[in-house]
């Protein structure tokens, strides 16, 4: 029974590790969607980097405490509900899952300019 309750233990964590890894997004990864222009089914040829080159104008939209974010479609109460307005009015895509990996690698990508100047 000892040994069923670490194996338990050790599949527990390892999951756990994994998640959190996972649920994390990967920045390098939310560049690459940033600036291509089909990301997300894009029809207008721009990409998140046509409007904010290097991410210019984003380097506060990753600030911890943030509350809210304003882009021409208006005030969101989450970054994954700004992203989807820009994509589906800049970029003229379709909205993906808030809870997607591309929606986390994306606000990885942009929590990572916090602070940068550009």
């Amino acid at each position: 029974m000892k040994i069923f309750g670490k194996i338990l233990l050790t599949l527990l964590l390892t999951a756990g590790f994994f998640s959190l890894s996972f649920a994390a997004g990967n920045a390098e990864r939310g560049k690459k969607l940033f600036t291509d222009p089909k990301f997300a089914g894009g029809t207008s040829g721009n990409s998140c980097n046509t409007c904010h080159p290097n991410g210019k104008g984003l380097e506060r939209a990753g600030e911890k405490g943030r509350t809210e974010w304003r882009n021409p479609g208006g005030t969101w109460l989450a970054l994954e509900d700004a992203n989807n307005v820009c994509i589906m009015m800049a970029n003229k895509g379709k909205t993906i899952d808030p809870r997607s990996q591309d929606m986390r690698d994306l606000v990885a990508y942009i929590k990572s300019l916090s602070g940068k100047e550009k």
